[in-house]
């Protein structure tokens, strides 16, 4: 008997777990959000995150970008020989970069750059009681670090996705038109007339949700690391971990919701 239950025992704690985990989360995220709107507002901290988060975060976002967008218009282009429709490659590199691999590429790596950071950073203030010292000045940690690095990372990002939309499609328009004989002005307009206002919205939209996952999972995992620089680098790794998982489950979501039929 006691061999059947163990396994069962197992199950309901890590499922007690789990939940735990969900609702202290929740718990983060109402904290996070009953802040944004009350004062005071720490400006400067504010725009320092938008600096690191939003205009560092440019050089990677491009690049990953435009090897990207070359890289997808070599596969369509070989995909559609198979088929005689090379001529599809302004289109799908367009619908691709702009619903999908835009925003979802965008969101990885401001989780593997932005998320990470944050989360040493607090995490390494929480540990040298920096956090502390600012409960002891009447600085409520919560709007001084938290709400400015959620805010800029909801502004920025969809930047960054628009961004790396633009230069993705520009570089399957590179490799199209100097590797793969395509014309310059029918590959453009070929793009202009294939996209609609919906795609837009909706890689916007994501990457507003995708910088808040992100930037909210490095607060929360900073704020609750253990102490000593282990309690420091697991709170790095986690919170990576489980921005890149939400950002892929969000990313699903968000797709169904926009192009459900």
């Amino acid at each position: 008997m006691a061999a059947l239950l163990t396994p069962l025992a197992l199950l309901g704690r890590n499922t007690l777990a789990a939940l735990a985990a969900i609702g202290r989360v929740a718990l983060f995220l109402w904290s996070t959000l009953s802040h944004i709107l009350r004062p005071p507002f720490y400006l400067k901290e504010l725009w320092h995150a938008v600096l690191n988060v939003g205009y560092f975060s440019l050089p990677v976002v491009g690049l990953t970008a435009i090897f990207t967008g070359g890289a997808l218009a070599l596969q369509i282009y070989s995909g559609g020989s198979r088929f005689n429709a090379e001529a599809v490659v302004p289109q799908i590199v367009a619908i691709g970069m702009v619903r999908e691999l835009g925003p979802v590429l965008v969101g990885l790596m401001i989780a593997a750059r932005v998320t990470s950071s944050v989360a040493a950073e607090i995490a390494t203030m929480k540990v040298t009681e920096q956090i502390d010292a600012l409960v002891t000045l009447s600085t409520h940690p919560m709007k001084y670090l938290t709400v400015p690095r959620v805010l800029a990372a909801l502004v920025t990002v969809p930047a960054l996705v628009a961004v790396g939309d633009v230069i993705g499609v520009m570089g399957g328009f590179i490799v199209a038109t100097e590797r793969l004989g395509f014309n310059a002005a029918a590959y453009l307009q070929n793009t202009w007339n294939f996209l609609e206002a919906l795609d837009i919205v909706s890689s916007l939209v994501k990457g507003a949700v995708f910088g808040f996952i992100a930037a909210l999972m490095g607060c929360y995992y900073g704020m609750n690391s253990g102490r000593g620089a282990q309690g420091v680098g697991r709170a790095t790794k986690s919170s990576v971990v489980a921005a890149a998982v939400l950002i892929l489950a969000a990313n699903f979501l968000l797709t169904q919701a926009f192009f459900s039929i």
